[in-house]
């Protein structure tokens, strides 16, 4: 990666670090997780109701994608359960701030630019707030995103298809919705001008993909004595939001989802601090309203409408899902998708910067940093 965007990455990370004040988050699911293969299984030594697992044949399993307990394993190696799981959170978050600066110089932004739209993504969205914290939700956003950043500068740049599938199968090893990704990074790959250098891209992207379908299929294996994840369904099924029977992704959820994706606000008071932020979360209309930059990406259409598709396929299925995010600042599934809209607004605003659009990055990123400061100071001050 270039100086500049490793400088970017490095300056991120430590702005992440000191807003942790270094503290280890007590959701540290993947620290538990790391300790448990250390100790030769797949089920973790349940700390109590404080921890979310699920209870199957009487032992407790991490439901979450589990790259982030593989990247612990030396920390946990040395420190064992008291691993500070929050450092790594705030390195990737620093990782996708580097790439994502990566990502806008290869589609040409002018330095202003970039620099505006980087603070956007970093502090406009739940980058930084999910970064900052580490539970076991959001460092597993901090890395799907760090992986999808990284893939979409190498699809910017030399498109070599064992690279793009190593960035695309961490990242779905973060976040398991991610896997929807990849078709329309082969077809990203396709694009390349050489016909040979395209079916070598493309052999490579399909062979680095093999070794991360066995690891899944060997986990389930390993967990639930199947070949595919129950993990998510049969949570559902023990949750007291969920129901019983059927899947987590049902039509009764979208009305709740769209509310709030959309209309969900802050409440306000006459008392200090006269604004507070709903422990549920808020709209993007609230939080990252920028993102309707995205709509001024015309060219090249290629890249545009892959864009749009990869937003479509991961969003649909969230406003489907019968929970929102729950604990959170702004909408921290959207971070599954932002990636995307971010290289749609890098496109769209490439060649000019309206007065409009400045507006609605610097509302963005100071309503961002607001976020940042309430949940610090008020929400969650202790850790």
């Amino acid at each position: 990666m270039p100086f500049a965007a490793l400088a970017a990455g490095a300056i991120a990370t430590i702005l992440i670090l000191i807003s942790t004040g270094l503290r280890s988050t007590p959701y540290n699911n993947y620290v538990l997780l790391g300790d448990a293969w250390l100790h030769g299984h797949a089920w973790i030594d349940w700390p109590g109701e404080r921890i979310d697992a699920l209870k199957y044949h009487g032992l407790y399993y991490v439901i979450e994608a589990p790259l982030p307990a593989v990247l612990l394993l030396p920390a946990v190696l040395l420190f064992g359960t008291h691993a500070n799981q929050t450092i790594l959170s705030a390195l990737l978050g620093g990782v996708a701030v580097g790439a994502a600066w990566e990502v806008a110089t290869r589609l040409g932004l002018q330095p202003n630019t970039r620099l505006l739209l980087l603070a956007f993504f970093m502090v406009g969205t739940d980058l930084w707030w999910c970064a900052m914290y580490g539970d076991v939700w959001f460092i597993a956003h901090a890395s799907a995103v760090a992986f999808t950043m990284l893939a979409l500068a190498e699809l910017l740049g030399k498109r070599r298809g064992w690279l793009v599938a190593l960035f695309a199968g961490c990242a779905a090893e973060s976040r398991f919705n991610l896997v929807f990704a990849l078709p329309v990074y082969a077809y990203l790959i396709a694009q390349a001008r050489e016909p040979g250098a395209m079916r070598a891209n493309l052999l490579g992207f399909g062979a680095m993909l093999v070794p991360f379908v066995a690891g899944w299929v060997a986990w389930n294996e390993v967990r639930w004595g199947v070949p595919y994840d129950i993990g998510y369904t049969t949570w559902y099924h023990q949750d007291d939001l969920g129901d019983s029977t059927g899947p987590p992704f049902k039509a009764k959820y979208v009305p709740f989802e769209l509310w709030s994706y959309f209309r969900a606000g802050p409440h306000f008071s006459d008392r200090y601090p006269w604004m507070t932020a709903p422990n549920a979360g808020l709209a993007l209309t609230w939080t990252s309203p920028a993102l309707v930059l995205a709509l001024l990406a015309f060219r090249p259409r290629y890249l545009v409408v892959s864009m749009w598709v990869l937003v479509a396929i991961l969003w649909i299925p969230l406003i489907f899902y019968y929970a929102n995010g729950a604990s959170q600042f702004g909408m921290r599934h959207a971070l599954d998708f932002e990636p995307f809209l971010f290289v749609l607004m890098a496109l769209g605003v490439r060649d000019k910067l309206p007065l409009w659009a400045t507006l609605l990055l610097a509302y963005s990123i100071l309503f961002g940093f607001w976020g940042l400061w309430y949940w610090r100071n008020f929400f969650r001050p202790t850790y």
